[in-house]
């Protein structure tokens, strides 16, 4: 918005030209996000604490949880994503169609994940919507948003899927696109909001992630540095560093009120959003298999459950003492700060491994 309108100004002022400049308006994207979080975060938190919008724990989960967690406020990703959106509308290329799929992505699972925490609200119990409605959502939600990329989009390479550490293993996969994509956004998002179980323990994370598509989306936009590191070049991605900048910003601001002990839970309002925008960043940036690397935590979680669910349904037995595995932990006696830092430094370390693929070929 603010990106258009002063750019039309250019002719008349040189030194708007500026605004051009993507790593510029991505730095304004964090900043602002930032301020904006920092701004209604407060006074959105004293709100919801009022009006007892607080998510019931689990009962099957850690027995601490209900003595320490209950009456803590919930749907805080609302703060996230108003952060989130506020700050690409402003300082984004609103002529460019990935960011306004990213726009959809990231409030249609917003408002699907809204949903399910207000029916845990209603009806006092951590089931939410049901399942299969709640698959059916994201499944639609993220068929729609390949539908615009598909059909408005100008991506010539949207069907490819590149392989790290080699230059030239590319596998064009057809109409097998479709299913492998819901596949990343489905499954991302639903990993997103199964590592949420901890205060602060999917914020970093999904904020590195974040930061890490900055960059990466910003090379591969750009003709000389996606020559240089042998990448496919694709028009137009370098705007997606706008984007999450914001992501980075937004949760940025949000951490210092989710840090232990939280003052709110982001809720599935935004770990859905969160996981989904990320998955389609990586889809239209073609880094899919990058994106399961630096996001390594949020598939270790889900692979714990998956592996806790098989192992009891066909012996009868338990993996872990609890899943996810963040869970396990607690459940030997870890401090909950323990396994918050250390899964952040396993984050860490699994960004820049992510972030070592794009000179590694």
């Amino acid at each position: 918005m603010l990106f258009n309108l002063l750019t039309s100004f250019i002719d008349q002022y040189s030194f708007l030209n500026v605004f051009k400049y993507l790593t510029f308006r991505t730095g304004l994207s964090v900043i602002t996000s930032l301020t904006i979080v920092f701004l209604i975060g407060g006074p959105l938190i004293k709100i919801f604490s009022e009006k007892m919008i607080s998510g019931p724990i689990r009962r099957d989960g850690p027995i601490d949880h209900i003595i320490k967690k209950t009456g803590t406020p919930t749907m805080g990703g609302v703060i996230i994503i108003i952060g989130i959106i506020s700050s690409t509308l402003l300082w984004a290329d609103l002529n460019n169609i990935y960011i306004w799929t990213l726009i959809f992505v990231s409030m249609s699972l917003g408002l699907l994940g809204f949903t399910d925490d207000m029916l845990k609200i209603k009806y006092k119990n951590s089931r939410g919507l049901n399942a299969k409605l709640k698959f059916l959502g994201q499944l639609i939600i993220s068929l729609f948003a390949l539908i615009i990329l598909i059909n408005y989009s100008d991506h010539e390479y949207l069907y490819n899927l590149y392989f790290p550490f080699f230059k030239n293993l590319i596998w064009q996969m057809g109409l097998f696109f479709i299913p492998f994509a819901l596949f990343v956004i489905i499954g991302s998002s639903n990993a997103v909001n199964l590592t949420d179980g901890l205060d602060g323990l999917a914020t970093v994370p999904v904020m590195l992630v974040a930061l890490s598509f900055t960059l990466i989306s910003y090379v591969v936009g750009n003709t000389i540095f996606s020559e240089y590191l042998k990448l496919q070049y694709i028009p137009d991605v370098g705007e997606l560093s706008i984007f999450c900048g914001s992501i980075v910003g937004s949760c940025l601001g949000f951490l210092w009120y989710n840090a232990p002990p939280a003052k709110i839970f982001m809720g599935d309002t935004g770990s859905l959003s969160l996981g989904g925008s990320l998955a389609a960043v990586a889809i239209i940036a073609k880094h899919e298999i990058v994106l399961a690397i630096i996001g390594g935590l949020f598939v270790l979680e889900t692979v714990s459950v998956i592996i806790q669910v098989i192992s009891f349904k066909l012996t009868g037995k338990r993996i872990f003492k609890m899943a996810p595995i963040h869970h396990h932990f607690e459940q030997k006696g870890w401090a909950e700060s323990t396994i918050v830092i250390r899964f952040w430094i396993i984050a860490i370390i699994l960004a820049l491994i992510g972030l070592a693929t794009l000179k590694l070929r």
